[in-house]
């Protein structure tokens, strides 16, 4: 392929009809494209920058990662790119991870949840201290049905501090804590147009959970946040005008808590409830769909994005990064994974409920042990009933302790954290039980954040199917030296491969014979 360059000009090129030559002009995507045909008019190439001469039968303006999304979610949270790290749990998503995202005029959630009140106070002050004008950042709360008072709590942090952004997972429903978050601050500008002071984001794996998001609070619930206070009767008033989220994550097939469901599926038929309950309740302005899930290479980003997400958020992959919470252990044991390296496991914040999360199978052993504590659970109704062979297994294979002495360390914690739950479980032995196996659980994922190499195949690591072809596609690459990958140098490669994906597919469905090498894009530093 030719280039002709003139002083003063822009680079333009000969048309290319060689297949690696188009896939060369693919990845200019800041430059105009024009599609060209030859001679015969049979077989169409490509020209880069002016105008060629010949016959011109399309001509695609430059495309950039910037406006893969929606232009409305970049200016409703003062972001430059349609892209957010999201939350991963026990600060695993660290303060200086959302930090380094705000500065690069992208979004990232701090991880709260399964944090303690003071943990998370002092992670909120560090952020409100170091991003102190910024808005384009935010912080966690997580659904926590064990723990309502700690819920609410932490949902009274995070208004006090005026984080800008909250992102509430695993609500499985609407809690007081989560409508607070929404309605607070509530007013409307001199347009007389609805305001939010707060931005509220929901992570959502079903339509029947999305609903209640996309639908204004229940008049109940503002009722009793009035009642109690902690709402003015105008904010409450609002409220009932808009809906509880404006901005819905959809969650996929990701880390952690997951319904498993594939985002193609999921997505659309979010969009659609989107819409009609647009129409229903007559909103001057509509919720933004976001996609996350699955989201661990280029192509699944812009497949996200031709879905119709107005942004993208990613979790498993940021775990190598950097800046992520988590020991370099943990993070060698992720970068060996593959897409079926995964599995799912009782929770440690929903285990009597018998919820469960997709974790790390490569390399631990924390699946399989996990699963025969909720079995013992499910089947006896206290410790003591526990059969004295089953006993013993847990307490040598799972346990690494006696069960009397779990229980003393597990009573140490609650006394500190949340002093009626040792009253419940002293009430309840099938409550003690479940705190005694939670103990288990929620030591796992520490065990994986400090590097505990006694506990290394207890190791609890939250990981989705993403991360599998986030090293499969890193391997051999600029990304694949851990040095390399700081969260914000996933996200802008991440990013720029989206961008030339998409250009590559819609020059395919103009007739140009795209070669394969086109869809593939290898990761370099960006700026």
């Amino acid at each position: 392929m030719s280039v002709v360059a003139r002083p003063g000009a822009v680079v333009t090129s000969a048309p290319a009809f060689a297949a690696e030559d188009i896939a060369t002009c693919v990845r200019r995507i800041r430059e105009q494209l024009h599609i060209v045909a030859d001679s015969t008019g049979r077989e169409l190439g490509l020209a880069v920058g002016h105008r060629p001469a010949g016959e011109v039968v399309g001509t695609l303006p430059p495309l950039y990662p910037e406006w893969l999304g929606e232009r409305s979610f970049c200016e409703a949270h003062g972001v430059r790119f349609p892209y957010v790290a999201g939350e991963m749990a026990n600060g695993i998503a660290t303060t200086r991870m959302v930090t380094a995202m705000a500065r690069a005029e992208m979004l990232g959630f701090f991880g709260a949840g399964g944090l303690g009140l003071p943990e998370a106070e002092r992670a909120v002050e560090e952020l409100a201290t170091e991003l102190a004008g910024r808005s384009n950042w935010g912080v966690n709360l997580i659904h926590s049905p064990s723990e309502p008072d700690l819920e609410y709590r932490v949902a009274r942090l995070l208004l006090r501090h005026r984080v800008p952004c909250i992102s509430a997972s695993a609500f499985m429903g609407l809690t007081p804590a989560v409508v607070l978050c929404s309605a607070a601050g509530l007013s409307r500008d001199p347009d007389g147009r609805i305001v939010r002071r707060t931005r509220l984001f929901a992570k959502v794996s079903r339509p029947e959970v999305a609903a209640k998001f996309l639908s204004p609070a229940p008049p109940d619930l503002l009722r009793a946040l009035v009642e109690r206070g902690e709402l003015s009767a105008e904010e409450a008033e609002l409220a009932a005008r808009v809906p509880v989220a404006e901005d819905i994550t959809v969650e996929s097939d990701s880390g952690g808590h997951t319904d498993n469901r594939p985002l193609g599926s999921l997505l659309p038929r979010i969009v659609l409830l989107r819409d009609e309950l647009t129409r229903r309740f007559g909103y001057t302005r509509a919720v933004r769909i976001g996609a996350a899930g699955g989201l661990g290479t280029p192509a699944g980003i812009a497949a996200a994005f031709a879905l119709g997400a107005a942004y993208v958020v990613t979790g498993s992959v940021n775990q190598v990064a950097v800046e992520a919470g988590i020991s370099e252990e943990a993070k060698e044991m992720l970068a060996d994974a593959d897409v079926a390296d995964v599995i799912m496991a009782p929770a440690a914040d929903m285990f009597e409920l018998g919820v469960k999360l997709q974790v790390l199978r490569r390399g631990t052993m924390f699946a399989p042990r996990a699963a025969q504590l909720y079995e013992a659970y499910r089947e006896y109704p206290s410790l003591e009933e526990l059969p004295v062979r089953l006993r013993a297994k847990i307490e040598r294979d799972v346990l690494r302790a006696p069960i009397d002495e779990v229980w003393s360390l597990t009573r140490q914690f609650w006394q500190q954290r949340d002093p009626a739950e040792i009253a419940r479980a002293e009430a309840d032995p099938k409550h003690r039980m479940a705190l005694v196996f939670r103990w288990y659980l929620g030591n796992s994922s520490r065990w994986a954040i400090t590097g505990d190499t006694a506990r290394r195949t207890d190791y609890q690591i939250w990981c989705g199917p993403a991360m599998g072809a986030f090293n499969r596609w890193t391997a051999s690459s600029f990304l694949a030296e851990p040095a390399n990958r700081s969260v914000v140098q996933i996200a802008l490669n991440l990013l720029e491969g989206a961008a030339v994906t998409t250009r590559a597919h819609q020059l395919r469905t103009y007739g140009v014979s795209v070669p394969p090498s086109a869809f593939v894009f290898t990761p370099y530093r960006l700026a």
